[in-house]
């Protein structure tokens, strides 16, 4: 029976959890510094035990949302795609699901817990009182070459990112620096502009993100200048042991006639190939993915509640933030 023991990170501890095949930046202590300081959480970290032996290990956040305890494993608006678990690949993900259970609850004093763990499936989480979205990613195989890959785009893409280069758009890979997040975010404001709303976050997030995760090298800064050498596109991509995800992309919509956008991902993935990387995660599932020959990966956002109540808070609070998101889109279109 697997059981879940919170413990204290070290210098022992975080060596051991890198040594799990099915690691993710998400699990590292520079992405857990990056979350706990913009979401004022705790991180938690728990030993997952078979029989009192180590077999892997659970990564979450301890927030307070309502006065109440949540265990964010992550908590939606985190901008963190998947925590959950690592584990030995002989220890099932269904079983260490099912031990977080009383922990959360119990040791943790959570009254609300979410999880999206890259390993589980919607058919690990019957039977457990759990509630989930469908929330399934993108992700492309890096191991082709990159003539394969290039062919694997859907035909309007390749002829994109040619576009792009006889207009003279070029990429380059800037220096972690903050400032940076300034201008992403100016782009991505035009981006939400576009649709009438505003960011979902603010840029202070960005820079974060880039403090926390730039002098441990695990970001990759893209900007897109066109021919007359201005800024049109950026792109942040975290990276870590065999994957590169793409965090954030914007673009002016001044800019996007010279396609930038599919420039800059052709250069993130030729990137990350040569460095030894065998996937591309896009972090989530939109339809405009699918030109770089994409393939789908379920990734199911799970959920429990104490009570009725809390869960009806929970859906309440994400009603919430829409209608605020569109009610500040609006008042800054009329001024």
């Amino acid at each position: 029976m697997l059981r879940l023991h919170r413990v204290q990170p070290d210098a022992t501890l975080w060596a051991d959890r890198a040594t799990y095949p099915d690691r993710l930046i998400f699990h590292t202590p520079e992405w857990l510094r990056f979350i706990a300081e913009c979401q004022n959480a705790e991180p938690l970290l728990a030993t997952v035990t078979d029989a009192g032996q180590p077999v892997g290990h659970f990564t979450g956040l301890l927030s307070r949302r309502f006065g109440m305890r949540i265990l964010g494993s992550p908590m939606a608006g985190w901008t963190t795609s998947y925590l959950g678990f690592t584990l030995h690949p002989d220890v099932s993900r269904r079983a260490a699901l099912g031990a977080l259970m009383p922990f959360a609850f119990g040791e943790a004093g959570a009254a609300h817990l979410e999880i999206r763990d890259r390993g589980l499936t919607p058919a690990d989480l019957g039977g457990l009182g759990l509630r989930w979205d469908s929330a399934p990613t993108a992700v492309i195989d890096l191991n082709p070459g990159e003539d394969e890959l290039f062919g694997a785009m859907a035909s309007a893409c390749r002829r994109n990112i040619r576009k792009a280069a006889k207009s003279g758009v070029t990429v380059e890979e800037v220096d972690p620096d903050p400032a940076f997040a300034d201008e992403f975010y100016d782009q991505l404001r035009d981006v939400f502009a576009k649709q009438n709303l505003v960011p979902t976050y603010s840029v202070e997030r960005v820079r974060s993100l880039i403090r926390h995760l730039g002098p441990a090298g695990r970001v990759l800064l893209l900007r897109a200048r066109d021919a007359e050498g201005r800024g049109i596109a950026t792109a942040i991509l975290p990276w870590h042991h065999r994957a590169m995800y793409f965090w954030g992309g914007a673009s002016y919509r001044s800019g996007q006639h010279l396609r930038p956008n599919e420039t800059l991902i052709w250069h993130a993935l030729r990137w990350a190939k040569a460095r030894g990387l065998t996937e591309f995660d896009f972090v989530g599932g939109n339809a405009y993915k699918e030109k770089y020959g994409t393939t789908e990966v379920a990734v199911p956002w799970a959920r429990r509640s104490r009570s009725p109540l809390v869960a009806h808070l929970r859906d309440a609070a994400k009603q919430g933030f829409a209608f605020k998101q569109r009610t500040v889109a609006r008042l800054i279109s009329a001024r």
